[in-house]
């Protein structure tokens, strides 16, 4: 095998609750993941000459060890020993800093690539064992599909597939700080907390408008205070047809779940004509 190719998809956050802050400074979450079908595309292939080469479609990407997706090629040679250099193709769709885990995907896929590229034969739960060393969304990325994550986020329980629907993605012309929204987080302020386990009882029935009801994302209280485009993407998903809408992460995407295809493309119109979003995708859930 000399060439492969992946698909790194992006994830959405159906529910995200911070329960606790811990001695090391970061945060104890729980929160339900969902992957969906938005995706960078990488191509790897073996180099004759050593090292680690790294292009993509964005001018101002780093292309060294910044990148998440470089780390992880560094990380897999250095961990099974591999002489031979790697090329790495990454083209960028998923926006970046948008809370959709863009970069964790892409070190995610850089993982399973190689593995498969070099023919090493790790086991998934190696490769997310490995990826916790990149990053806490690392581990979820290589197992995809609907999970429940705790800890930090790297502790990972399969749940039932969410059922299929169709989301509108809209990513605001802001930029957000993950470091900044945790910081800033007033966990005795927080009123309203996602109700995880009715989610999961809904995914476990297929009940999409249960869950679609049980949206809810803690980080809200930071993010959306401080830019009110949140809010107003929010509440243009419902005006058209959401049945239920909520940010992603810290931010600063907004997703609405949708059950009809041509109402999703609609308020995907709706956004871009109002000039609310520089990024409106529709997609949908993916589980593999």
């Amino acid at each position: 095998m000399q060439q492969i190719y992946i698909k790194a998809r992006a994830k959405i956050n159906l529910t995200l609750d911070v329960v606790g802050k811990r001695p090391d400074g970061y945060h104890d979450i729980r929160m339900i993941m969902q992957t969906v079908n938005l995706y960078d595309r990488i191509i790897m292939r073996k180099m004759k000459v050593p090292g680690i080469r790294l292009v993509t479609n964005l001018q101002w990407l780093p292309v060294d060890d910044k990148n998440l997706a470089y780390q992880a090629a560094v990380l897999m040679k250095n961990h099974f020993g591999i002489s031979e250099g790697v090329f790495i193709d990454l083209r960028k769709k998923i926006p970046v800093a948008a809370g959709l885990a863009g970069g964790s995907s892409d070190a995610a896929a850089v993982l399973v690539g190689i593995n498969k590229l070099f023919q090493i034969d790790a086991s998934r739960q190696e490769l997310m064992l490995l990826g916790e060393q990149l990053g806490a969304d690392v581990p979820y990325c290589i197992l995809r599909g609907t999970a429940l994550a705790e800890g930090i986020g790297e502790k990972l329980t399969k749940l039932p597939t969410m059922p299929e629907c169709f989301i509108v993605l809209a990513k605001p012309p802001i930029s957000v700080s993950t470091p900044y929204v945790y910081k800033n987080l007033d966990l005795n302020a927080i009123q309203n907390r996602p109700d995880t386990e009715n989610v999961i009882r809904a995914l476990e029935r297929g009940d999409l408008h249960t869950i679609a009801g049980g949206l809810c994302n803690v980080l809200e209280t930071v993010t959306a205070k401080e830019y009110p485009i949140i809010e107003e993407i929010k509440e243009i998903l419902i005006k058209y047809g959401a049945i239920g809408t909520i940010m992603s992460g810290s931010g600063p995407s907004v997703f609405g779940l949708f059950t009809h295809k041509e109402t999703a493309i609609k308020a995907s119109y709706q956004l871009k004509l109002q000039n609310k979003a520089r990024d409106v995708f529709v997609t949908n859930t993916f589980n593999p």
